[in-house]
């Protein structure tokens, strides 16, 4: 044995070929600190082989290194830059001895090669992958870039262009793919990958294959010409400018660092690497995305323990059909689940089964799936006028009109006609499930599933918890939503849930700031360009539909008369009134005309301003400070309520429904992630402002609190020890 460490381990595989082998203690193998120390060792103990010819870098794991710890990253963000940049460096030292072993390397890669697992692979002289490598540098979605060679090396062995386009979208290439781009040299069976591994390195020592050749490309500046170089950067960064924009500087860093460096040899360039690296760890936007990172990953291992608690959902139900139905019906199957899919109506259904083939046309049409592929899935939705076979369903997610005494008929009528086990959930939007629950026999069987429309892009599904729902219920519904590749967050019952309920103060901060003089069109902008929606508010209103939303403000003011009840018509009645509903009729605040695509197209609309003026008290200019401000308030005020009363459990749940829900900008990292990055006695002062407002501006007193003790909604995170790691 040449080496053996807790994580990995470097022994001979046959005379002259050493194997070094990453193999953590827990599932996944991870670059974090100690593994890093490990590896420095492991190679400093190769140094040391006399009778070394060749090293072959292998796993252990069904994937090489899924990447570096992102647990650690808050942590080194809070470190000093000096102290970083030196780390970085001594980390780089690393690489670079693997990188300058006196021998040929390779290493074979099966399953994911992310992030400092993909920067490792790449300071070998060869690659060979398996069919499942996955391989890439997804660092630019977490707000940073290649900090261990990874933007050195990456365009020197493959060119400058296609690198900046794994680097900076930050998507992993399949095999297939990374061999054509030159990422890996070959791809062979998985079951013949250590052969075929030993094989080539066989080659290398032979003579048979020039490693030096390949090596030194990889530590020598990038082979381009004056020309060649400026229209490839300037093509580059106009492109990140467009895809990415202002508030997501990595993508436009890593290019950058990659253009200053474009000349200098490895060591060089690797400190340009740095430079550029600790800069970004020093961004706000930086700890923004790797909090969103860890917030998923609380969130999944949630789902995951409710999925253990209970038995999968072998097949479902869908009670109501047409755009809403048709989709959750869509999503179950062609998840694996099949679905009944019942409604009244024939044209119902007919418009529910259309939905499922358009967007199963659609994937087709991009080659995401087969002819063979598409039918199975159409044909484990099972149309239906009756309830013939609804007894053998396990879940049964009701999805009709929004309305609650039409919910509990229906309710009530299925729970007679399915078996005693089986789980009734309600898509409703609005209505609290402890009402809906007073027509059951069973309320312990029932829940809230309340999914986002359009139901196949939006991620997150709100499971709610009534006053009598089951553990069991909950349990086997997150498991259902996570079957249909969904992310479940489970709330408390209210009227709104959480992310309506959240949303419609939103909306009144809106209404009010139309009704003392602001132009829809300039919140628009402040909203999407400045704060960074994807949507402003007057169009938002428009997608989700104007009738839906007056309705939904009713439920809501009636159940929260405090904070939601309105003194008097605003601009949702007044568009209401006007049958102005939005993209459903062609329009609300804007017009809307069909593209070439068949996609809404918003146009400005001359009769909107009429509309507005029969609101409106006054006319006025708003700054973007005070537009962000009143329209942001009434929001974050209702979540900070949401969290106080346990209607969401946890910051990170609430930043996560927020994020995947509504859009939330993820490069402030949802609503209790933005409080702590400006401070709360920061936010306190700014509401203070406009608390004449009305009750929606009032602050809870829980920040107050907060703010006075100096705490924040994030715990600090422990910054690792890395001067003495490595």
């Amino acid at each position: 044995m040449i080496y053996q460490g807790e994580n990995l381990s470097v022994d001979y595989i046959e005379p002259g070929v050493a194997h070094l082998v990453f193999n953590a203690t827990g599932s996944v193998n991870k670059l974090n600190l100690a593994t890093l120390h490990s590896l420095g060792e492991a190679i400093d103990a190769l140094y040391q082989q006399k009778d070394l010819q060749g090293l072959l870098l292998s796993s252990g794991k069904s994937a090489f290194i899924v990447g570096a710890d992102i647990t650690e990253f808050l942590g080194l963000f809070d470190t000093p830059p000096e102290e970083l940049s030196e780390w970085l460096h001594q980390a780089n030292i690393i690489f670079n001895k693997l990188e300058d072993l006196p021998v040929p390397t390779l290493t074979a890669i099966t399953g994911f090669a992310l992030g400092g697992g993909c920067e490792c692979v790449l300071a070998t002289d060869f690659r060979l992958a398996d069919e499942t490598a996955s391989i890439g540098l997804p660092e630019t979605q977490l707000g940073i870039m290649p900090g261990w060679g990874g933007s050195v090396r990456l365009p020197r062995l493959i060119g400058a262009d296609p690198a900046m386009e794994v680097i900076t979208t930050g998507k992993p290439k399949r095999a297939k793919e990374a061999l054509t781009l030159g990422m890996v040299d070959g791809v062979v069976p998985r079951e013949t990958l250590i052969d075929a591994s030993v094989s080539m390195l066989k080659q290398a020592i032979d003579g048979q294959l020039n490693w030096q050749q390949r090596r030194e490309q990889k530590k020598a500046p990038l082979q381009l010409s004056p020309l060649e170089a400026a229209m490839s950067f300037n093509v580059a960064k106009g492109m990140i400018m467009k895809m990415a924009g202002k508030h997501y500087p990595a993508p436009i860093t890593a290019v950058k660092s990659i253009e200053q460096s474009a000349g200098m040899s490895r060591d060089e360039a690797l400190a340009i690497e740095n430079k550029h690296f600790v800069a970004l760890t020093r961004t706000e936007v930086a700890k923004s995305l790797v909090g969103i990172f860890l917030n998923d990953q609380l969130v999944k291992s949630k789902a995951k323990q409710a999925v253990k608690n209970s038995e999968p959902v072998a097949n479902a139900a869908v009670l109501g059909a047409g755009i809403m139905g048709g989709g959750i019906a869509y999503q179950s199957a062609s998840k694996g689940v099949p679905v009944l899919m019942k409604d009244i109506a024939q044209a119902s259904l007919d418009l529910g089964m259309n939905e499922a083939s358009k967007l199963l046309n659609k994937q087709l049409e991009r080659g995401r799936l087969s002819g063979l592929k598409m039918a199975q899935v159409l044909s484990s939705i099972t149309p239906s006028l009756n309830y013939g076979g609804i007894d053998s369903k396990d879940v049964i997610v009701e999805a009709v009109v929004e309305n609650p005494k039409i919910k509990a008929v229906v309710l009530a009528e299925v729970e007679n006609e399915v078996n005693e086990n089986a789980i009734l959930a309600s898509n409703t939007s609005t209505i609290p499930i402890s009402l809906l629950a007073k027509s059951l026999k069973r309320p312990e069987n029932f829940c809230g599933m309340h999914f986002f429309n359009p139901v196949h892009r939006m991620p997150l599904v709100e499971v709610i918890r009534g006053e009598k729902t089951s553990q069991q219920t909950i349990d086997r519904v997150v498991a259902y939503a996570s079957q249909m590749g969904k992310t479940p967050i489970v709330v408390n019952d209210c009227p709104g849930f959480f992310v309506n309920r959240v949303l419609f103060p939103y909306f009144a901060g809106f209404s009010l700031l139309l009704r003392d003089g602001g132009d829809y069109q300039q919140i628009d902008k402040v909203m999407e360009k400045e704060f960074g929606w994807p949507m402003g508010p007057a169009y938002l209103l428009d997608v989700v539909g104007i009738d839906t939303a007056h309705h939904a403000q009713a439920v809501m003011a009636q159940g929260f008369p405090e904070r939601m009840a309105k003194d008097g018509r605003d601009v949702i009645d007044a568009m209401f009134e006007a049958n102005r509903y939005g993209q459903k009729n062609g329009t609300g605040f804007y017009a809307y005309t069909v593209d070439r695509k068949g996609k809404p197209k918003k146009n400005v609309d001359d009769g909107t301003g009429a509309i507005i003026a029969t609101v409106t008290n006054t006319t006025q200019p708003y700054t973007s400070e005070q537009i962000s401000a009143r329209m942001m308030i009434p929001m974050i005020n209702e979540v900070i309520r949401c969290l106080d009363e346990g209607i969401i459990a946890s910051p990170a749940e609430a930043d996560m429904a927020l994020v995947y829900g509504l859009g939330f900008p993820p490069f402030k990292g949802g609503v209790f992630r933005y409080l702590d990055a400006i401070g709360l006695p920061t936010y306190l002062e700014m509401a203070k402002e406009f608390e004449q407002l009305g009750a929606v501006y009032q602050v809870p007193e829980s920040i107050k609190q907060k703010a006075a003790a100096g705490e924040c909604y994030y715990p600090a995170p422990k910054a690792p020890s890395v001067s003495a790691s490595l």
